[in-house]
């Protein structure tokens, strides 16, 4: 009997907590839910539910893809963190993806500009599109002013600041990039964080 795949999707850059069961390119389980800075708490009874409505224990997974951000500083980081934890103590492959490249595929436009406000005028942005099944990046994820960066498009996009991903898309996209070592991957935070600024201010 052929083994089905099994993978497990995890993002929480975003005020949306976004966890997926996939298995053998179905999506058969999904939390798609506004959190309240709570996605430490919420996050691991979500995964539980997924896997026992499924039947399936978390050693079974054999993949899981975890987005690393931009966005929320401490969102990046519990996803991140949880997704490490999960691919080392069962020994399962761990692939990262944008999580504006999450954000991009519940579009189906030809263009996305995915957005994840910064505050003072700036935000995350990562420009997409849509061709046939597939999502390609158009311009790389960046920490830019808004208007500055969308003045310099040329190009009539959506924009898109929230929206449950599309996982078929996302998995039949080249956007996955493998993690050989767990313990390498980080968070892409793309900015320095207060408590970098006030430490750089105090010297």
């Amino acid at each position: 009997m052929k083994k089905l795949l099994k993978q497990l999707i995890i993002d929480t850059a975003t005020k949306y907590i976004f966890l997926s069961l996939v298995i053998d390119g179905v999506e058969k389980q999904h939390f798609y839910e506004v959190g309240i800075n709570n996605h430490s708490v919420t996050i691991i009874p979500y995964l539980k539910t997924m896997l026992e409505n499924e039947k399936i224990k978390l050693q079974e997974i054999d993949e899981i893809i975890v987005g690393v951000g931009p966005g929320s500083y401490t969102g990046v980081r519990i996803g991140v963190t949880v997704a490490k934890m999960i691919a080392y103590l069962n020994n399962l492959s761990l692939y990262k993806v944008s999580s504006l490249a999450l954000m991009a595929s519940s579009s189906n436009k030809p263009y996305v500009l995915a957005l994840i406000d910064a505050r003072r005028g700036n935000a995350f942005m990562g420009l997409y599109a849509n061709s046939g099944e597939k999502l390609n990046i158009v311009k790389a994820d960046c920490l830019q002013n808004i208007e500055k960066f969308k003045t310099s498009l040329e190009i009539n996009f959506e924009v898109v600041e929230e929206g449950k991903p599309d996982v078929n898309k996302i998995l039949k996209s080249d956007l996955l990039t493998k993690v050989d070592d767990v313990h390498s991957l980080t968070p892409n935070y793309l900015q320095v964080t207060e408590a970098e600024r006030n430490l750089r201010n105090e010297n």
